[in-house]
């Protein structure tokens, strides 16, 4: 079966889908076949085929196999909000088994070496009726790959969510520095003080870039402590 990782964040709007991207390059730089999946995809644009996330596109984009949209997302949802929040605007419930036959069919279906799956929000994102997409996280019993968002608070929002992760009883196999604040204070510090604290491999820093889905970003991580 294929290898597969949970890829969150400290927070929304950290960097998840960059560094997911840049796992994807580094995998298919070692030869690997590698693939994405997004469980829960809100903010879309409406198309002629239905609803439509870029990030989705760029996961689907450069995933090593062909894949459909709807092979590499669970759900999708118009509003860009909340999963919890724009499921109940859409009538619809997010079905755990739902998000795992998805994620089932990558693992079995394909020839897929490793499957990055890119979470929503940080690791408590609500997704309804008091569930967590961590709870389905924990279900699966995925490894973790944690991104961290380069700014003010990153400290404990990453030692926060190392805790919340270990609470759940599941192992975090990595983390990376997204630098999403090129004039950040102190960056260096702080990234020195997160490598003191956290109890998991360092895979690297991916810097400030603009437009930084045109960029192989896979030179700037190293992933073989997960392979």
């Amino acid at each position: 079966m294929s290898k597969t990782f949970f890829v969150t964040g400290t927070d929304t709007d950290v960097g998840k889908t960059t560094s997911t991207l840049a796992l994807l390059h580094a995998a298919a730089a070692q030869g690997l076949k590698a693939v994405a999946y997004k469980p829960v995809a809100a903010g879309c644009e409406i198309m002629e085929d239905g609803l439509c996330n870029q990030d989705v596109l760029l996961l689907q984009k450069n995933s090593s196999l062909q894949l459909s949209y709807d092979q590499v997302v669970g759900y999708s949802f118009e509003a860009f909000s909340s999963p919890h929040i724009a499921a109940e605007e859409s009538g619809t419930t997010i079905k755990l088994d739902v998000l795992s036959e998805g994620l089932a069919y990558l693992q079995q279906k394909t020839n897929a070496d490793i499957i990055f799956v890119e979470g929503a929000g940080g690791w408590r994102v609500p997704i309804g009726h008091g569930h967590f997409l961590s709870d389905w996280v924990k279900y699966e019993n995925l490894p973790v790959l944690m991104v961290v968002g380069a700014r003010l608070g990153c400290i404990n929002h990453a030692v926060l969510t190392q805790e919340a992760i270990h609470h759940d009883m599941l192992p975090l196999t990595g983390w990376c520095m997204n630098r999403i604040n090129p004039a950040m204070s102190h960056y260096q510090s702080n990234l020195e003080t997160l490598k003191s604290l956290l109890p998991a491999p360092f895979l690297g820093e991916i810097p400030y870039i603009n437009k930084p889905y045109e960029h192989n970003l896979g030179q700037y991580l190293d992933i073989s402590s997960l392979l």
